[in-house]
């Protein structure tokens, strides 16, 4: 059985994800690892099976898929962080990774490991392949080829021995310091609506207006002095007329308005009007019914629903979207994405053409443009290779894993450039992203098995591992502790923050049980990415 999977490294990929996925499942006490239990079984598989030779493509690929497909969901929530509190972030992100830096300085002086160690147990401990590689360049470059040859043992050793550790040192710490904070996910996620939108119930439901309304405001000057945060349908009239609203409406008393929006919301709003009541017009189907349409014209992809100026096209409200398993107010600011399920009420007889002109086709609405996909991608890549030049001599490039990103989150901002559409349907990014992942955790933990295995037989892996330990968990844990006391970051964003391997964020996104964690991973990963390279070099420069 063990040659079966030496001899065929993509049967043992593929079991080790089918397994894992199967682990990932199980739960105690409602929490679970999800898909990155895939990473603790390939590292059991790699311990028995021993070295196994995977190509390293299958990594990279994986890399790429996942990242990109991030960058391209994330870029509008990422830019908005950004340009909210960039300066606050990009500071503490940075302090944190220099307090990393010191004390694997420290542990290196008191355990006594070679510059190559030290840079392979930061590397390992902080889940930065590209670190490790800028570090090897270096020694590959400066030093003799004999010398050359040990330095870049130790540091691969290293970074094997420490690097399991990294991810699990974080997990660790996101439950420690959860439950000391006591965290409500739920209520940080409501909180955090405006920035990324909140996964809760959309209600409609209809409101009796009894207050003593003069008429002389319009519906768009009540909405503004109140702020309801609400869509609305249709009306009702004393006299039996049903219309659909507009901001131009001018509500009256014995009005019946249909509302959509979160119970709360509605509460707010009944509380100004009058009384929820059981005669909904919504009901009364004779001249306007209600449909749900799939988002499948390209043309409309990254467009507002304001910009649309649907109202002088048809007589037409959109009330709600459905993104994945997610309900959103169509408010006029909406972006329209591709597999977007629309929920409107419309003249029956516009009915028709209201689905022509969304396109309302579940197959276009899934496909992937393969040439705004590729072409993205082989852009992040270009931009990968690009090697930069810093002071003191240090040179880094963004690699497989920040060219792509960096390329998927101004994409996933952008929307589209003319007719070419960059993001991609919900249900694509999704398998996207999950593919990728698996390909990641695999190969990490076939690859690093034995090596892991070795961490608790030998006294240098031992004191590898303890070192790797310690800086994993005493970083994550002061960054969470600084950042959610001191900073005021939310703690699903923190989560986020220090997910600095696919596998962490997996396992936040699955414990906050929304995509918060993603927000804060988009703003951490390009930062620090370059700032290990850097950081990384200095502490060789500075101990050797």
């Amino acid at each position: 059985m063990k040659s079966l999977f030496i001899e065929n490294p993509l049967i043992a990929i593929f079991t080790v994800a089918a397994v894992g996925y199967l682990f990932g499942t199980l739960k105690i006490k409602g929490n679970g690892l999800g898909v990155s239990a895939t990473l603790f079984v390939g590292l059991l598989f790699g311990a028995v099976v021993g070295d196994m030779e995977i190509p390293d493509v299958i990594f990279e690929l994986g890399l790429v898929f996942f990242v990109y497909s991030i960058g391209l969901s994330s870029g509008p929530a990422f830019f908005k962080s950004v340009k909210k509190n960039g300066v606050r972030d990009i500071l503490f992100i940075s302090f944190m990774l220099a307090f990393a830096a010191m004390i694997a300085f420290g542990i290196a002086i008191l355990m006594g490991f070679s510059g190559a160690e030290l840079v392979g147990i930061y590397s390992g401990s902080s889940t930065n392949t590209p670190a490790l590689a800028s570090v090897i360049d270096h020694i590959n470059l400066s030093y003799s080829p004999s010398v050359t040859r040990e330095m870049v043992n130790e540091a691969v050793i290293a970074y094997s021995y420490t690097y399991p550790m990294g991810i699990l040192g974080s997990m660790l710490a996101i439950i420690f310091m959860s439950y000391l904070f006591k965290i409500d996910f739920k209520n940080e996620q409501q909180d955090l609506k405006s920035l990324h939108p909140s996964v809760e119930d959309i209600l409609s439901k209809t409101i009796l207006v009894s207050s003593k309304f003069s008429g002389d405001k319009t519906l768009r000057e009540l909405a503004k002095k109140y702020n309801w945060d609400v869509v609305f349908g249709r009306v009702k009239r004393e006299n039996g007329d049903v219309l659909l609203m507009n901001w131009d409406l001018r509500i009256e008393e014995g009005d019946k308005i249909v509302v959509i929006g979160t119970a709360q919301e509605i509460e707010k709003i009944t509380n100004h009007l009058g009384q929820i009541t059981d005669n909904d017009p919504s009901y009364d189907r004779e001249e306007y019914d209600v449909r749900g349409i799939f988002v499948s014209n390209a043309d409309l992809v990254g467009r507002t629903i304001s910009s649309l100026n649907l109202d002088q096209k048809f007589e037409v409200n959109v009330t709600r979207i459905r993104r994945g398993d997610q309900d959103m107010l169509a408010k006029g600011n909406t972006v329209l994405e591709l597999g977007d399920r629309i929920r409107l009420v419309a003249k029956r007889d516009d009915i028709s053409d209201i689905s022509n002109y969304f396109g309302d086709s579940y197959y276009q609405s899934s496909r992937v443009n393969l040439f705004s996909f590729g072409f993205g991608i082989a852009l992040g890549l270009m931009l990968g290779i690009i090697e930069f030049s810093l002071p003191m001599g240090i040179d880094f490039k963004l690699g497989f894993a920040g060219g792509p990103l960096i390329v998927g989150l101004i994409f996933g901002a952008l929307y589209r450039t003319g007719p070419m559409v960059w993001t991609l349907p919900y249900s694509a990014n999704v398998l996207l992203r999950q593919v990728g992942l698996i390909l990641i955790l695999a190969v990490i933990g076939l690859k690093s098995g034995s090596s892991f295995l070795d961490s608790f037989t030998l006294d240098v892996g031992l004191k590898l591992f303890l070192g790797g330990t310690i800086i994993s968990l005493s970083t994550a844990c002061l960054m969470l502790l600084v950042g959610y006391k001191l900073v005021k970051i939310p703690f699903s964003i923190l989560m986020g923050i220090v997910s600095n391997q696919p596998a962490i964020l997996d396992f936040a996104m699955e414990r906050s049980g929304n995509n918060l964690p993603l927000v804060g991973y988009t703003i951490m990963f390009p930062i620090s990415l370059i700032l290990k390279v850097v950081f990384a070099q200095l502490l060789f420069l500075a101990y050797g």
